[in-house]
């Protein structure tokens, strides 16, 4: 009798250790993957805000912060040219400028929300230009009202003139992005903005030495 007593305590003995190796197992594979979790997540939040908040420099804020009232200036003058342009290659061009710059704008306007940065330009801030606020090329509030007045072959010949001024500013301007600024996707749209501008400002000389 004690002897069948002790084969059974043995045998029970057995099972609950069995059952506790098995239950430890699971836990061990269970923990593991917890550590697997939490050895991951530090580094993947770190990638992903190294993502969105890519590097910028002071160069890199102010060349959008400058760049946007200067496009908007040019995408206002664009919209003169479609009722008050005479020359048909005058007009295209304008419609070109339009549809290049507004989409800049909204690029440029997203890297500032991106950087936690204002959208607006700083008052006053010296560019090294003759426009308000220092800024290469940007018409002043006369310029842009004798550009408003005028019509036909008047206007073509002052859009041509103030464009060409006003581009070149926007050139100026993306040379020093490029020479100063330290975001990647920043000093590449610089370096659009001077190809594009520049092959612009051909085009406009082009038209106002024939009218």
């Amino acid at each position: 009798m004690k002897r069948t007593i002790v084969i059974r305590r043995a045998l029970l003995t057995g099972v609950t250790l069995s059952a506790l190796l098995a239950t430890t197992a699971a836990c061990g594979d269970d923990m593991s993957g917890m550590d697997h979790g939490s050895g991951n997540s530090p580094t993947a939040a770190s990638s992903a805000s190294e993502q969105t908040s890519a590097t910028a420099n002071d160069a890199d804020v102010m060349f959008a912060q400058m760049m946007i009232p200067h496009h908007r200036q040019a995408v206002g003058m664009a919209d003169l040219a479609s009722t008050r342009a005479n020359d048909p290659e005058l007009k295209d061009l304008a419609t070109k400028i339009k549809a290049a710059q507004d989409p800049e704008i909204v690029t440029m306007t997203g890297w500032l929300t991106a950087w936690a940065k204002p959208t607006a330009a700083p008052e006053g801030h010296d560019m090294h230009g003759t426009g308000p606020s220092g800024m290469p090329g940007l018409a002043d509030d006369d310029e842009m009202n004798k550009l408003k007045a005028a019509k036909g072959t008047e206007f073509d010949k002052m859009f041509a003139q103030m464009m060409i001024v006003h581009h070149n500013g926007a050139i100026e301007m993306a040379k020093t992005e490029q020479a100063n600024g330290a975001n990647p996707e920043a000093k590449a749209l610089a370096a659009k903005i001077e190809a594009d501008q520049a092959a612009e400002v051909k085009t406009l000389q082009k038209i106002l030495d024939r009218l």
